[in-house]
């Protein structure tokens, strides 16, 4: 289905669930649906950036399939979802990784691999970097990963505010400075939370029949938490450097690794939940994206399964090679913040601010 096919599917749902209204109390799709006064692509990008696609109002449908009406809002707000991921994309010639989400992660991740082989290999000489190693900075000098990480978040953090910005205009969101306090409160509640898919009744998503369950939104919470565990590990580890003068790599017992490790082994269980998730989840609720979605999942069970063994292999041969395909594994992952699933959460907060700053007008 093209994007004009998909907006104006999307619109033809809409119609029909506005006159229906009996999915209202599901979740903020709904209630945002019937504030609306007509449909429009700009009403589309922000419906659908609502919707958590918890299935709830798919089996709760009485013009689902086989109805003539052929009423799926789930998989056709995830087709109007990506592709205002697409549109708004920054720069503008990023704007094709969207629809090409396996491939755009398996060559992010194969140059991003290559590139520290190089360095590492320029630091030790191939004869040796297979070499028994203790310290990381032996192979990876500090300065060139501090550099490279660096410019990689500068890129991405431009990428965010330029894609954002332009999302932000078209939903007709007014100044930040304009929306009040609850507003925001309301909507990173919402966000944490991920209210939304409780599938409007405190059950959970619909995610294999009739039967609710809350484990996608534990799932979610898992992967949140183990990513903001190790965030937080960075922190301190770069604090501990150069705050208090004591490079990695850190014993098992000082903050850097205990929140590194706990992060790392959250993001795991998570992973590997959404994945099962993924694979149990009707696939008449879910939209062909080419591996979009699952990209970032993968890259953060691969980031955090790598992290996690790096500590074991220290002092074998090993270390020089993992070393590098986990410095990879990071690098990829921050092409996939700018330009890959991760936006998904910045647009799902906006939309969430706007049905927040609506409600009040």
């Amino acid at each position: 289905m093209s994007s004009n096919q998909a907006t104006d599917e999307a619109i033809r749902l809409m119609t029909i669930c506005n006159a229906c209204r009996y999915c209202e109390g599901h979740c903020a799709v709904f209630p945002a649906m019937e504030r609306q006064t007509e449909f429009t692509q700009s009403n589309i990008e922000f419906l659908s950036n609502l919707c958590h696609q918890c299935g709830a109002c798919y089996q709760h449908c009485q013009y689902a399939e086989p109805h003539e009406f052929d009423v799926n809002v789930p998989a056709v707000l995830e087709q109007a979802r990506v592709e205002s991921y697409t549109q708004f994309l920054w720069p503008a010639f990023m704007q094709p990784t969207v629809l090409s989400g396996s491939r755009f992660m398996a060559t992010s991740l194969l140059l991003s691999i290559s590139l520290f082989l190089v360095v590492v290999t320029g630091q030790v000489g191939v004869s040796k970097i297979i070499a028994p190693q203790v310290s990381f900075y032996n192979l990876m000098p500090h300065a060139a990963m501090a550099g490279i990480f660096s410019l990689s978040a500068l890129a991405v953090v431009i990428s965010w505010w330029m894609t954002l910005r332009e999302y932000w205009h078209s939903i007709s969101l007014p100044s930040p400075w304009s929306i009040s306090k609850a507003s925001y409160s309301a909507a990173i509640t919402s966000a944490l939370t991920l209210k939304n898919l409780d599938g409007g009744h405190g059950v959970g998503c619909y995610e294999s029949g009739e039967s609710p369950s809350l484990w996608k939104r534990r799932y979610h919470h898992l992967v949140l938490i183990g990513f903001l565990l190790c965030f937080a590990a960075t922190l301190s580890g770069t604090f501990y450097h150069y705050g208090l003068n004591v490079p990695a790599p850190y014993d098992w017992l000082t903050l850097p690794k205990i929140l590194g490790v706990t992060g790392g082994v959250l993001l795991l269980l998570g992973c590997v939940g959404l994945f099962r998730i993924k694979q149990t989840t009707d696939q008449r609720l879910i939209a062909n994206d080419n591996g979009y979605g699952a990209s970032l999942t993968v890259l953060l069970f691969l980031t955090s399964l790598t992290g996690l063994v790096l500590p074991i292999v220290k002092g074998t041969g090993a270390l020089g090679l993992l070393l590098a395909v986990h410095l990879g594994c990071v690098l990829a992952l921050f092409l996939n913040f700018a330009w890959g699933k991760f936006t998904h959460g910045f647009f799902r907060l906006i939309a969430l601010l706007a049905d927040e700053h609506h409600k009040t007008q």
